[in-house]
């Protein structure tokens, strides 16, 4: 079986494929082989490529910059992925394709289901929704992972800002009034694995019967503040000093921001269970992993 795996400089990406090698044979293309920002050019890149699997975790993920980059984000977002699945549907390739909570509004504060209705607040939220919708409009066999709140030990991600700084100042202020589970690429890519059937023969029959939306988190929940607080003490407990001596815990008005966010990320996780049989590690769980492998940096 042909993989191809977009995005491996990114963090999801770069976690599947040391878990993909030797399972297939897996195309990585660079950016400049396989780029999202020219939708035009992909089906002739598919073309060449010939995948019998697309795993796409590559997206614009400048939630900020994307307010004032509205048509690039909405070109890789959701021009890029409705090429491909228009590329894949009629050959019959399925498609692994990832989300995010930002398609809903953030209101209430019970768990968003995969059918609950979507309102994003913000132009990558709006982007990523209109990429979910142009892949089951296209009719290509498909996963959406939907996920939340993503870090790894590598890369730039919220785990790396809050290490940063907690080295660098007495005095953190962290929104405490957005609720989620804070998500490990690792932790993603272990799950997207073991969706995957473990013989070839049965890919069509697996996409067939369990595809669509799922969410992909791991169990729990906190806030932005409950999770610095997590990372600090965490590595503190593993030896590392740090000149933080203050997480002060503010809400979000006091930390302005150009792309508006929600409030409730929480991800309910029955589909995951009942169609895969996956139940995903906690956020604590998943954390203490990547500190693990933060600790030989300090």
């Amino acid at each position: 079986m042909k993989i191809l795996l977009t995005g491996t400089a990114g963090q999801v990406g770069g976690a599947l494929l040391p878990m993909l090698q030797g399972r297939a044979d897996i195309v990585a293309p660079e950016l400049e082989q396989f780029d999202l920002s020219r939708p035009d050019e992909l089906a002739g890149k598919l073309d060449s490529i010939e995948p019998d699997l697309i795993i796409n975790p590559a997206a614009y993920t400048a939630v900020d910059r994307a307010e004032d980059e509205r048509d690039l984000a909405f070109r890789i977002n959701a021009e890029a992925p409705r090429a491909i699945a228009q590329w894949a549907a009629p050959r019959g390739v399925p498609l692994v394709h990832f989300s995010t909570d930002y398609v809903f509004d953030g209101s209430g504060d019970r768990p968003w289901r995969e059918d609950s209705i979507p309102a994003p607040l913000s132009v990558y939220g709006q982007s990523k929704l209109a990429g979910d919708r142009a892949i089951a409009e296209a009719g290509a066999l498909h996963v959406i992972a939907r996920t939340s709140w993503v870090y790894a030990a590598s890369g730039a991600n919220f785990l790396k800002t809050i290490v940063r700084l907690a080295g660098e100042r007495e005095q953190l202020r962290i929104v405490a009034d957005q609720i989620g589970a804070p998500t490990t690429a690792n932790a993603i890519s272990q799950a997207v694995v073991a969706m995957l059937p473990q013989s070839d023969d049965d890919l069509h029959e697996t996409f067939e019967q369990r595809g669509g939306v799922v969410n992909l988190v791991c169990k729990g929940e906190t806030s932005w503040h409950g999770f610095a607080t997590a990372i600090v003490s965490g590595l503190e407990a593993r030896g590392a000093k740090f000149a933080v001596k203050e997480i002060v815990p503010i809400r979000s008005n006091e930390f302005p921001v150009k792309a508006k966010r929600p409030f409730n990320s929480r991800l309910d996780l029955t589909r995951l269970r009942e169609r895969f049989g996956i139940t995903p590690p906690s956020w604590q769980q998943a954390l203490d992993r990547e500190l693990d492998a933060l600790k030989a940096t300090f």
